[in-house]
């Protein structure tokens, strides 16, 4: 008997080591904030049972109400009231911990796929290359870096390279006060320029707007919103996203694309067809990029806004376009789905289409943005072709674009948070 009762306790710690070490996994791996239906409660897609004791306030359009902030959600007035925590529960009885949950009317979207032009003016200058002359280099001297963005020298605010250069040679080599940013550090500097081929320099390089061809991801046709991309305009030098003053959407059409091998990824090429804007882009951020379309640019019908904790593994299929300009449906599956708010990547997806990788071999650069399908609902966007194995990407989920859309809205809105 004694024996028995030993192996049961042996037992019982075994399932209670397993417990814990399920508890601690799921709360590194789980987000801390969800977006759920305002009928329904928060379930999580994964292997063991996880579920929510909801007790967020809902969004009310109450003015009556404590702790409200304004915000607009497809084009109503509604008010956001200040959250309570929410308990994950494993099997429904073990807490993991709590979180943030925003219950909402599940928005309809328009999945795209069609290209679009993206023009972009930073919001001052951004510094790409440092440069010695003849030994100093009197931008590196006083502090900046490649990468920083300049915003105004001698306190003329400055958004190109014709203005930065036109003040700094007026300076006839006296300090310049430089006001900068770095990062998310507002700075002031003093630069001294120097003499050199015929004029005085600061030894920068700079850029100040760019241009490119990404993939449209959504339209809402409630608010003429759109996302796009999935993911940042990088500058080609730096890397680093791009500080947006302004943008504007041209329409394109696909010319040819170079096809993905192993090694090396293929290229949608494409042309603006006109200089006249059919849109504007107010954000530039770590989703991707956002603002206002002057019409649809398909004729899809709109579908439900997949949520994060929804998507699975297995079978969906994306919308895209190559050079025959026609957006079609293509078969994928999604091999792996991250929910951790530390994930570098959402998804990992791989195409399964035959006749897509006949003609491409796979994703290419330019199908940034193609939206993701599954179970009749948008949950994704492609962000990122594998360079040793073009067949396969990453992607982003939709609602992190949903949610930069309307951060942008509340921006506008001049609200916080």
């Amino acid at each position: 008997m004694g024996r028995f009762f030993k192996s049961a306790a042996a037992a019982i710690g075994i399932v209670a080591l397993g417990i814990m070490g399920l508890v601690g996994y799921y709360s590194a791996t789980l987000p801390d904030f969800y977006y759920i239906t305002d009928s329904g409660q928060l379930t999580v897609n994964s292997m063991f049972s996880i579920s929510a004791k909801a007790s967020v306030q809902s969004l009310q359009a109450a003015e009556s109400l404590e702790g409200k902030t304004k915000v607009n959600i497809d084009n109503s007035e509604a008010y956001r009231l200040k959250a309570e925590d929410s308990s994950l529960m494993l099997f429904g009885t073990i807490p993991i911990k709590d979180v943030q949950t925003d219950k909402i009317t599940r928005p309809s979207l328009v999945p795209c796929g069609q290209p679009f032009g993206i023009r972009l003016v930073t919001d001052g200058v951004m510094v790409v290359e440092l440069e010695d002359l003849e030994g100093v280099c009197p931008a590196a001297e006083c502090g900046i870096k490649e990468g920083d963005v300049i915003i105004s020298v001698n306190g003329k605010n400055v958004s190109g390279n014709k203005e930065i250069s036109k003040i700094i040679s007026g300076s006839k080599g006296k300090p310049c006060t430089v006001e900068y940013r770095s990062g998310n550090d507002e700075k002031t500097a003093t630069l001294t320029p120097v003499y050199y081929d015929g004029s005085y320099k600061a030894g920068i390089w700079v850029r100040d707007s760019s241009a490119g061809i990404g993939t449209l991801t959504f339209y809402n046709p409630e608010t003429g919103a759109f996302g796009g991309l999935g993911h940042p305009i990088c500058d080609v030098d730096t890397k680093l996203p791009m500080p947006l003053s302004h943008g504007s959407v041209g329409e394109v059409k696909i010319t040819g694309f170079n096809k993905s091998v192993k090694g090396d990824p293929g290229q949608l090429l494409g042309e603006f067809t006109s200089s006249a804007s059919v849109g504007d882009i107010t954000v530039n951020n770590e989703s991707g990029v956002f603002g206002t379309l002057n019409s649809s640019p398909s004729d899809q019908e709109a579908i439900e806004l997949g949520f994060r904790q929804e998507v699975h593994t297995g079978e969906a299929v994306i919308y895209t376009t190559t050079d025959d300009n026609v957006t079609k449906e293509y078969k994928i599956s999604i091999e792996k789905v991250n929910l951790s708010d530390d994930a570098e990547h959402d998804l990992i997806v791989k195409i399964t289409d035959p006749e897509l990788l006949e003609k491409t071999g796979g994703i290419l650069q330019g199908m940034s943005g193609s939206p993701i399908i599954q179970d009749g609902r948008l949950v994704g966007a492609v962000t990122h072709v594998f360079i040793d194995d073009p067949t396969q990407g990453y992607g982003i989920f939709a609602d992190s674009m949903y949610q930069a859309s309307l951060k942008s809205s509340q921006t506008e809105l001049g609200l916080a948070g």
